[in-house]
């Protein structure tokens, strides 16, 4: 815990994925709101088929979904979302022409029933 799964389509050319995972994983430590790096799981997905709209327009988008044990406060939440969308929004130098959405979401763990277990490390 967290799990941070990004997804983006393949004409951000620029876009690398493997730099922006680990600029959004620091992101989140500098948050204070995990207690160990080495628990922030991390992974990111381009998405080959996608539609953005209805029109025939040059898109694309990078959408983060980070999932967090449940309890913590609003607020908190908030500011993991604004951490993560700075990053997002400055992650590649974005082709000119190109409208390129950015979205970022958290979503709760039920906390009862979340198990993890961890060899090694």
């Amino acid at each position: 815990m967290p799990h941070l799964h990004v997804e983006y389509t393949p004409n951000l050319a620029a876009l690398e994925p493997q730099k922006l995972l680990l600029r959004l994983n620091h992101a989140l430590v500098a948050t204070g709101q995990f207690a160990h790096e080495a628990d922030i799981k991390a992974r990111a997905t381009a998405v080959e088929v996608f539609q953005v709209g209805t029109m025939p327009a040059e898109r694309g988008f990078i959408y983060a979904r980070l999932a967090i044990l449940s309890g913590r406060p609003e607020q908190v939440k908030k500011t993991l979302s604004d951490a993560l969308l700075e990053v997002l929004k400055g992650a590649a130098p974005w082709p000119p022409g190109l409208d390129v959405q950015f979205g970022v979401d958290i979503v709760d763990m039920d906390r009862a029933s979340y198990g993890k277990a961890r060899i090694g490390g």
